[in-house]
């Protein structure tokens, strides 16, 4: 058994599992930690939890301690001096005239390693621009190339919902997203309506539809015949949530009938015609 909490790595990064070890971090509380690039920083955002394993986390990484007040002071300068490179990097762009759109910087927590992130609609020849900002800040540079989900993660922001995106906060990877999922919610297929900041369908569409295929199990599809509780007709309408459909009985007669069986009933699936 290992006892593991979640930490989410700078500002806005991936959410992973760390091995507590001898440090015992609160919810909230900055952690320095081992990380694939070395020393990080990161924040603990759940409390301590014992597993056997954990998946798609190998190898699992140890948090190394909560972090001083010299940690915390050099994170700060981190911070300013990023806000310098990526002003840097900006003119450096433009000066080699490249088509790319330059999204963030960060430093290492030990500021021997500076990546830039940039999105760009093809492959771009940036090996001049690495030789240039090696030059400057005498660190090792890279530049990654990365999509529109991953930039909206990077930047943050609110959602159709009015809540903080669901990629800069808890959600750990991207998983794919397809429209049945919209349809299969009953969501108009209107792209203003069912995507993201990012300009893709929305996430939660994806983590939702667990539950919405649940709901739906047993009630008639849109379209559907069906003869309940003494009402014949065609199902123009399918509500997941109240586990109700609405049908059309003819002559301008709509009646809305809940299922109130246990999910996945098949009673009333066998009284349709």
């Amino acid at each position: 058994m290992f006892e593991v909490v979640q930490i989410r790595l700078r500002e806005g990064g991936k959410t992973s599992y760390f091995e507590l070890g001898n440090t015992k971090p609160k919810i909230g509380d900055s952690v320095i930690v081992e990380a694939d690039r070395g020393v990080d920083y990161g924040e603990a955002i759940s409390g301590a939890e014992s597993v056997s394993q954990v998946s798609g986390e190998e190898p699992l990484r140890k948090i190394l301690r909560i972090a001083t007040a010299g940690d915390l002071d050099q994170i700060k300068k981190n911070r300013e001096k990023t806000k310098e490179a990526f002003t840097t990097c900006q003119k450096k762009i433009i000066e080699h005239g490249l088509k790319m759109k330059l999204i963030d910087a960060e430093y290492t927590f030990d500021r021997s390693k500076l990546l830039f992130y940039f999105t760009a609609e093809g492959r771009v020849d940036f090996r001049e621009l690495v030789k240039d900002l090696a030059r400057i800040f005498k660190a090792r540079i890279e530049l990654k190339q990365i999509g529109v989900r991953d930039e909206a993660r990077l930047l943050g922001g609110f959602g159709p919902c009015g809540k903080c995106l669901c990629c800069a906060t808890f959600l750990k990877d991207f998983e794919p997203v397809t429209i049945k999922m919209a349809k299969e919610q009953n969501l108009p297929l209107n792209p203003a309506k069912i995507s993201g900041v990012c300009g893709r369908l929305m996430c939660c569409l994806g983590y939702e539809h667990k539950l919405y295929v649940e709901l739906l199990k047993g009630l008639p599809k849109e379209g559907e015949k069906v003869n309940l509780e003494g009402c014949a007709g065609k199902v123009i309408s399918v509500n997941a949530l109240k586990r109700s459909i609405t049908v059309d009985c003819g002559e301008g007669k709509f009646v809305e009938l809940a299922c109130k069986c246990p999910k996945g009933c098949e009673m009333h699936r066998n009284q349709r015609r």
